[in-house]
């Protein structure tokens, strides 16, 4: 089955009613057969509906569909996008472990590493994507994962997957990739050799900026890395002294759910998970509609003369990357004006671009991230992370790519 057939018809099996479109069960319980029963559904002696916190119908066709669409083996829908990203890591680490990340990273995950998690005791190095034969030298016996994204935000730089993955796999660590710029139909980062997919579906999963949500996709060869991993070899006392690796094909996955979805709770609500099966079935042609206007819109600011960060421009350091790894580079287009006040201005000025802190919208948005989405970092964070104060960030939406470029001419020249 094909990824645009697995987008639509995959793990939906019609009810008695019969229903073209996926039923939401807006629940938060349901009815147990019996004493017994629940007994062994608590137990995980039986599989079946426990409470919507832990698992959902709705939900579950939407995760059946993502794991199929990324190449996984199982997914697990949450919250949000953050939710995701801390689930992953914190599925790894405990205080005294270390997380090696990117030094291109959405603000958000770059905060949460250095600043929350620090508190949790977990510490955080980091590495080029680029320049990725280091990671050998700073894996260590404490270095839970690596984290990285398919197409960086906001600096869309593309990963030296190949290289990331193999030292990974020498060191047994775990790999995570945020694929949520590039989507599954923009690259599948599990076919190179990467352990762990996450998602803000808040962006182009869904696609019309109406829900908040996030998703993780495990491989079939995480569970080899998990076998000596405590939380997952070792039995887990609050069931019983279950072993996950022994009883789940996908470890990584059922520990999450089981275990932080449960204690955490920052689950996806029933109607937001049919939300992203509808963005689903529209994904495949969207994705490419909104890279066409995107590489356009990347050529036209290079004519206007500025630095313009898009993958596939031949002579953006990406391009080699990108060639090698994506099939799309998503709508994100970031370009560089002299400072604050010339980007503060040209921001003032567009009509069409909306002033949003968020990307994958059908409409076209436009941020500055130096002010908002990594607020919080130093200027020299700022820099590590390729987000300089006159960097504006573009989301290409849906609409004419003309009519765009002749709201950002006008912008342009105030």
């Amino acid at each position: 089955m094909k990824q645009e057939t697995i987008a639509i018809s995959y793990g939906y099996e019609k009810d008695n009613n019969r229903t073209m479109n996926v039923p939401i069960y807006q629940t938060t319980a349901y009815e147990y057969e019996s004493i017994e029963s629940a007994a062994r559904l608590f137990n995980l002696e039986e599989e079946g509906n426990i409470y919507t916190r832990i698992g959902n119908p709705t939900t579950e066709i939407f995760e059946k569909r993502i794991a199929r669409l990324e190449g996984g083996i199982s997914a697990l829908a949450v919250a949000s996008g953050m939710a995701s990203i801390f689930y992953s890591i914190a599925n790894l680490v405990k205080s005294g472990d270390n997380v090696i990340a990117s030094t291109k990273l959405y603000g958000g995950t770059i905060t949460l590493l250095t600043q929350t998690l620090k508190s949790f005791g977990v510490s955080v190095k980091y590495f080029d994507v680029h320049n990725a034969e280091k990671l050998d030298e700073l894996i260590d016996e404490n270095t839970k994962a690596i984290i990285f994204e398919s197409v960086a935000n906001p600096a869309l730089s593309v990963p030296d997957f190949d290289t990331i993955t193999k030292i990974a796999d020498n060191k047994k660590v775990i790999t995570i990739c945020d694929n949520t710029i590039a989507t599954p139909f923009g690259c599948q980062p599990l076919k190179f050799g990467v352990d762990i997919v996450v998602h803000s579906a808040s962006k182009y999963i869904v696609g019309n900026g109406s829900a908040i949500a996030g998703v993780i996709v495990e491989s079939q060869k995480a569970k080899e890395k998990l076998q000596n991993h405590d939380y997952f070899s070792k039995p887990d006392e609050s069931y019983h002294g279950l072993v996950y690796v022994d009883k789940f094909n996908a470890p990584f996955i059922a520990r999450a759910k089981l275990a932080l979805l449960r204690d955490f709770g920052a689950v996806i609500s029933p109607f937001n998970s049919w939300l992203l099966i509808q963005g689903l079935e529209t994904l495949s042609l969207r994705i490419k509609q909104h890279s066409k206007s995107a590489k356009k819109i990347a050529k036209f600011l290079q004519k206007q003369g500025f630095k313009v960060n898009y993958p596939f421009l031949k002579d953006n350091e990406n391009y080699i990357y990108a060639k090698k790894y994506l099939k799309y580079a998503g709508g994100i287009v970031s370009f560089e004006v002299e400072d604050f006040e010339s980007a503060k201005n040209i921001v003032k000025n567009l009509k069409l671009f909306n002033l949003v802190t968020n990307i994958g919208d059908s409409k076209s948005i436009v941020t500055h991230p130096a002010s908002t989405t990594h607020q919080q970092l130093s200027k020299e964070e700022l820099k590590k992370a390729g987000v300089p104060e006159g960097l504006i960030r573009l989301s290409i939406g849906l609409e004419n790519t003309k009519d765009l470029i002749e709201d950002l001419k006008q912008a342009i020249k105030g």
